[in-house]
């Protein structure tokens, strides 16, 4: 395994992308060792679907597409960001028990730090910002080729 791997998508910031950024990143992580059902694979697509849909819904029009990136670091990290145009950072909100929306950092804090992760936020250059989650990598290494 290369000690770097990293892709991401560019997506139009409207509802039909979240489905597709959860996939897209299903499938990266399937092609860089991680089974599909696995409790890890699960927190990934669940965390991405919450941030996809976090930057479709609340950045109001500013932000006409969102950039989804993945890192895999040593094989040791995964690093996973969403990345919109909308200059304010996420909130977070009571989650009243009528609430249908406001959960969704909520979500993603807790799954990050039950999958001994940790969520952070960067501004962009452009007056964006990035959520990113980063987790550590639990897919089994390669075996190793024959002698």
């Amino acid at each position: 395994m290369a000690d770097h791997q990293e892709a991401s998508i560019t997506l139009p910031s409207e509802p039909a992308s979240v489905p597709t950024a959860r996939r897209y990143v299903a499938d990266l992580l399937a092609d860089w060792g991680l089974p599909d059902r696995t409790a890890t694979a699960d927190t990934v697509r669940l965390i991405v679907s919450e941030l996809a849909t976090n930057a479709v819904q609340h950045t109001f029009g500013r932000s006409p597409t969102f950039t989804v990136e993945v890192r895999l670091d040593r094989g040791e990290q995964l690093r996973v960001g969403v990345t919109d145009s909308h200059p304010r950072w996420p909130q977070r909100l009571p989650a009243a028990v009528q609430q249908d929306n406001g959960r969704g950092m909520v979500i993603i804090r807790s799954l990050t730090a039950e999958a001994g992760g940790r969520l952070s936020v960067v501004p962009t250059d452009e007056g964006g910002k990035t959520v990113w989650i980063a987790l550590p990598w639990t897919a089994p290494l390669a075996p190793a080729a024959p002698a």
